[in-house]
């Protein structure tokens, strides 16, 4: 089982999803807003949250638990979807998740995911 994050603008939330809704074995997403900065420090960012001398981006953050097989054709989705061409499109990370438990049968494993 793998984990993805991905950090991606705002604007390309709803792109992303649509895509992702599609692919054969995708059991589900979280999606939150976040903020924060990467290498430029939001220095030039037009869409910038102030916070006392703190400069952000506001960014959408999906998480997806997934089986290891559909993981390449996720984060091909994903990169495709968010894609601007611009600096600051976004990040996507890929983790091992060592357990899953669903609370409300006690699967377990896949099947929890």
């Amino acid at each position: 089982m793998k984990e993805i994050k991905a950090y991606i603008q705002p604007h390309k939330l709803s792109d992303v999803v649509m895509a992702l809704r599609d692919i054969p074995g995708m059991t589900g997403i979280s999606v939150c807003e976040v903020k924060g900065f990467g290498r430029s420090r939001a220095a030039n960012a037009k869409h910038k949250i102030i916070d006392g001398l703190i400069a952000y981006i506001p960014m959408a953050k999906i998480e997806i638990m997934c089986a290891d097989k559909i993981v390449d054709t996720i984060v091909a989705e994903i990169r495709k979807n968010a894609f601007t061409g611009l600096r600051g499109d976004g990040k996507i990370y890929v983790s091992e998740i060592i357990a899953a438990v669903r609370i409300s049968t006690g699967e377990s494993g896949n099947e929890a995911i």
